[in-house]
């Protein structure tokens, strides 16, 4: 089991400021999920805090983890990734049903359609 007391202090601010870090963007993501007004406004701000916010506390894991064990860790990168390629496409896909849905009860709030109209 890693210990917290088995790295040293230098090491232990940088793991402290990704993790501060992350967690204040993914603080913000969630603020502005709550305050902005509509759907499509609010599912802009989680997916960008989601994003950077997941990156800073891996990177803290990794540092963390690589120094306490004494060999590079990793494998938190999977999960980086992983976040990063799914959380943008499920807010897209999420959009575009709201928008589909919104247009068919002709809701007056809905973005108007810009650029050439597919069929």
């Amino acid at each position: 089991m890693y210990s917290a007391a088995d790295i040293p202090v230098w090491m232990a601010v940088v793991v402290a400021f990704f993790v501060l870090a992350g967690a204040a963007l993914a603080l913000i993501g969630a603020i502005g999920f709550l305050r902005l007004p509509t759907f499509y406004e609010r599912i802009h701000a989680p997916t960008l805090a989601t994003s950077w916010g997941t990156g800073g506390i891996m990177c803290a894991s990794i540092l963390f983890f690589s120094v306490a064990g004494g060999r590079l860790v990793a494998h938190e990168v999977l999960i980086g990734v992983f976040i990063t390629v799914t959380t943008p496409v499920t807010f897209m896909l999420l959009a575009r049903a709201a928008l589909h849905r919104d247009r068919f009860e002709n809701n007056p709030k809905v973005p108007r359609r810009t650029g050439p109209v597919k069929l």
